[in-house]
């Protein structure tokens, strides 16, 4: 029995070869887990008869995920009359998401979820915007389409960061919605409503988070903003801004303020806030968003595909900031691409390799990695992040037997991971196993729910 654990509590022990634990890589590591969290940590030791298991990463939190848009991968890649950007791409999106009902989101959720594991990905911060039944209006319980997510996430096993979103304009100055943003809309005093309902869904799942997402700056007044902030009771805030060059041009004017600056100066923007793409950003944003404290929410996967542009990621990182990852559209979800894409995107405009590197002789995967994985956990409310006694026993192991990992060790097997892909084995969440050999323990029939799902949604 260790020195933290209830005689009467059952413990799971697993021994991997090696792991990267928050203070570093250690060899030999023997995890005790008590409670679905990490009660004890010894290096240096043999198997005994513990589960034998290959080198072992933190699990990522995927910071932003529309869970409903997993279903349309694939299906906005036509080119149109006129060209095409994030505008055109909306509309399709806008029509796509007018047959969905309840069934249809909770199997399609748990298909982007069972990915999520699968790559890599242990808790995500759903960005839940699709609230009312496709004419607009109300389901019987205000959280119907909330709870849907919830139920995925309790047949999935993943983390889940609630963030219900407040969507109440069509662009600044308090335009009325569009008649395709009817699903999302609330007012201040239903928004309460929801997020007090959201609250009760999640309260079975293990550590559970609920936190608001005020949509965008476009979606919400300034008197509303300051209206739902206090919603989020010390829970995560994520928020989109500053996505799209239009949407810098339109904030420019109505207020005279770029998005970034107009946000940081009217709210106290700190380590409680996401900010989600943050794409288009100047020299003076970029320090004042690293000096908050705040998480810079990238997804580059999402980012590329949609054509928004490129982050300014070395600038923010000299400069101290925190970001985490997400799959947005999981137009593809893996935790890997995400860092090599936002890699690859600095090494293309910089006409450089290793940019995102920490410094002479860092791994680059590595320190991604990292970094992700300590943002990441921030932005989802869940405080500290990596392999510690006392947290959550959410980790990933690799193959080691996989071609691109073979006589790798230490962060060049993260390299191998992010860059040459492949070798993810198990993945454990709140210290249950999910995933073997790469394959979620329920994939047979999460996938023979979305394929029945998608056939009556795109027929």
């Amino acid at each position: 029995m260790t020195d933290t654990q209830n005689p009467a509590e059952a413990s799971t022990v697993v021994w991997c070869e090696s792991a990267m634990l928050a203070d570093g890589w250690a060899r030999g590591v023997r995890f005790t887990i008590t409670d679905g969290r990490i009660a004890r940590i010894d290096t240096d030791t043999s198997a005994g008869d513990a589960l034998r298991l290959g080198p072992a990463l933190p699990g990522l939190g995927n910071v932003h995920s529309h869970a409903f848009q997993r279903a349309m991968a694939g299906l906005a890649e036509t080119r149109g009359d006129t060209g095409d950007n994030f505008w055109t791409w909306r509309e399709v999106m806008y029509r796509f998401l007018e047959r969905l009902d309840p069934d249809m989101v909770q199997a399609i959720a748990a298909m982007g979820q069972m990915e999520m594991l699968e790559g890599g990905f242990t808790r995500v911060g759903e960005f839940h915007y699709l609230h009312h039944a496709p004419d607009g209006g109300a389901y019987d319980n205000p959280a119907e389409m909330a709870a849907r997510i919830a139920a995925a996430a309790e047949e999935t096993g993943i983390g889940l960061t609630l963030l219900p979103v407040f969507y109440a304009h069509a662009n600044f100055g308090g335009l009325p919605p569009t008649d395709g943003q009817k699903r999302f809309i609330h007012g201040v005093d239903a928004f309460a409503r929801l997020v007090e309902a959201c609250r009760g869904t999640v309260a079975a799942l293990p550590e559970a988070v609920v936190g608001i997402a005020p949509h965008s700056l476009r979606a919400v007044t300034a008197e509303e903003l300051d209206a739902i902030l206090p919603l989020a009771a010390g829970g995560p805030i994520h928020i989109h801004v500053a996505e799209q060059t239009k949407e810098v041009d339109d904030c420019l004017a109505a207020t005279g303020q770029r998005p970034v600056r107009w946000l940081m100066n009217h709210a106290e923007v700190d380590k409680q806030w996401c900010l989600i793409h943050a794409t288009h950003i100047n020299a003076t944003e970029t320090e004042r968003l690293a000096k908050s404290g705040a998480t810079a929410g990238l997804c580059p996967v999402t980012e590329a595909n949609l054509g928004d542009g490129i982050f300014p990621t070395p600038d923010y990182l000299a400069a101290g900031g925190a970001f985490g990852i997400g799959t947005d559209s999981n137009i593809l979800i893996s935790a890997a691409e995400e860092l090599r894409t936002l890699e690859y995107a600095q090494r293309l405009t910089r006409r450089a390799r290793n940019v995102l590197a920490g410094g002479p002789r860092r791994a680059t995967g590595g320190d991604l990695w990292r970094a992700a994985t300590m943002g990441g956990a921030q932005a989802l409310g869940v405080g500290r992040g990596g392999l510690r006694r006392g947290a959550a026993a959410d980790f990933v192991t690799l193959d080691r037997e996989h071609p691109n990992l073979i006589g790798r060790s230490g962060d060049t097997l993260i390299d191998s991971l992010v860059f040459a892909g492949g070798g993810v084995d198990t993945v454990w969440r709140h210290g249950r196993q999910l995933v073997s050999g790469g394959r979620h323990h329920g994939r047979e029939g999460i996938v023979a729910r979305y394929n029945t799902a998608l056939k009556a949604l795109l027929a």
